[in-house]
């Protein structure tokens, strides 16, 4: 197993299906918490400057537009609309047809997404880990990403830990401590 720690220049951050019809349908955890993941999510790829890309699928259907936290969370991402493909590697305006295939290490925020059945979501992440995908959460990106709180990023992301996880709020006294700040 080979391992390349997740950084700012080899990371980006791909929102399938992030549709405010579909995050209805999520079960696996309380819509409160998912939004929340998912805006952790969205701030992480903030404050780490990491390209984004949105899909669709059938966003002007059930499936709903872009939940407004990713919309407006990053504006400038490219959004990829997918008329009918199930799935996102089998639509033409994706570049990469196949991410693992291609080489690519491919991790999937489980936090950061869900669905209606725990059988389901477990079943869906085993079939992942068999392809070789890494199941990874919010906070595993964030912290990765991170180094150091010495780092540029790390009063920003002292203050996204403090925002998005409830106790966690000591990360930016711990942020001004590690710093010589407080």
């Amino acid at each position: 197993m080979s391992y390349e720690r997740l950084t700012a220049e080899n990371a980006a951050v791909l929102f399938v299906d992030h549709q405010t019809g579909l995050a209805n349908c999520v079960q696996t955890q309380s819509p409160a918490n998912f939004q929340n993941n998912v805006k952790a999510l969205v701030s992480i790829a903030q404050v780490y400057g990491l390209p984004a890309v949105i899909m669709t699928s059938a966003s002007d259907g059930p499936n709903g537009p872009i939940m407004p936290v990713v919309a407006q969370g990053l504006p400038n991402a490219a959004i990829v609309h997918r008329p009918g493909e199930i799935d996102a590697f089998d639509n033409a305006d994706f570049a990469a047809l196949s991410a693992k295939d291609a080489g690519y290490d491919v991790y999937a925020v489980v936090d950061a997404s869900g669905t209606w059945s725990k059988l389901v979501e477990d079943a869906a992440i085993t079939r992942m880990v068999q392809a070789g995908i890494v199941p990874i959460n919010s906070v595993a990106v964030g912290t990765e990403l991170l180094t150091r709180w010495q780092s540029a990023t790390g009063e920003a992301h002292a203050k996204l830990m403090g925002d998005h996880l409830s106790f966690a709020g000591n990360n930016y006294a711990g942020f001004l401590a590690a710093t010589g700040q407080a």
